[in-house]
């Protein structure tokens, strides 16, 4: 049985992948209910609770990890719901494939690679920097198998709620302005969640890939701003493109609050944010290409204007 936590954008990257290859699938939310092929098991579960993590996996054989507390409240629940789910897998025997993102190293110089210390000076990036080692640690102690994927800021089918989610895609389909926040004429790594789930599943496939960090697959790195060009073609529109800075973010965290807890990680839209991901190619290369840019952004336009008929 394949578990996966969360059945937000990327755990349901990875059930795709996971039914396209034949597997029984179970996915686990705090309502019990999705929007997902019936035959797809959803189930309730409190991942904040050793019971309910217990009863959730239950069965499993691998388990991915795609699940998070809100955004603005990671700081003790992201740890105590990662206890609760490393406990209960670990009672399983199963392995856990952990869908995590940057935030550990901090501002980088050049680009970033597996072998990077943890140098997060952010609130958001020392909790992923403390989840992140206390899975390898678990590993190396042979108490759970682990192996981490991390990628960029995700965009695609689903991923409304990204940095380039729907704020992003929605005015850009009806050809309105977008704001690109920081400065979009840096470079600035983005992943496809269709890739980064085919590359969990990967990751999940070959022993070797235990105990490892792994930065996913991801087409060629663009600036902000051509990357906002690309997708208003494949929208069919003339780019319209604003920026915003600090001052937009203060003002929009007073109403919203995923916007002011982007102020602190806004580094990453100011500078060059590369994710190199030599590692996974040379390593998997010939069994996962990342999806090219264009057709991604075709196929994101595409579910977006689903979702306004």
């Amino acid at each position: 049985m394949e578990v996966i936590l969360g059945t937000g954008p990327l755990g349901r990257a990875v059930m795709k992948e996971l039914l396209r290859k034949g597997k029984k699938v179970r996915m686990v939310n705090s309502s019990g209910k999705a929007n997902v092929p019936g035959d797809v098991e959803v189930v309730q579960g409190d991942l904040m609770s050793e019971i309910g993590a217990l009863a959730a996996l239950k069965g499993a054989t691998r388990v991915f990890q795609c699940a998070a507390p809100p955004y603005h409240k990671w700081e003790g629940l992201f740890q105590q719901m990662m206890s609760c789910i490393t406990q209960a897998a670990a009672f399983h025997q199963a392995s856990l494939i952990m869908g995590d993102n940057l935030y550990m190293y901090g501002e980088v110089q050049g680009p970033m690679h597996e072998g990077l210390p943890y140098k997060a000076h952010t609130r958001k990036g020392k909790v992923r920097a403390e989840v992140a080692q206390n899975l390898l640690n678990l590993h190396n102690q042979g108490i759970l198998k682990v192996a981490i994927g991390r990628g960029s800021d995700f965009y695609g089918p689903h991923a409304a709620n990204s940095s380039f989610g729907g704020r992003f895609f929605g005015p850009l389909i009806a050809g309105k302005s977008v704001a690109l926040m920081g400065n979009p004429d840096q470079l600035h790594t983005v992943t496809y969640v269709e890739d980064f789930g085919r590359a969990l599943v990967v990751l999940s496939e070959h022993e070797d890939a235990l105990g490892q960090i792994w930065h996913v697959p991801h087409a060629e790195t663009v600036s902000a701003r051509r990357f906002a060009e690309l997708a208003f073609e494949a929208a069919g529109h003339a780019p319209r493109i604003g920026t915003m800075g600090r001052g937009m973010l203060r003002i929009g965290g007073l109403f919203i609050p995923a916007a002011r807890e982007m102020i602190e990680m806004l580094y990453e839209f100011e500078q060059p944010f590369v994710m190199d991901c030599t590692k996974f190619t040379q390593r998997f290369g010939a069994v996962m290409t990342p999806t090219p840019l264009r057709t991604a952004l075709k196929e994101t336009v595409a579910w977006y204007r689903t979702q306004t008929k």
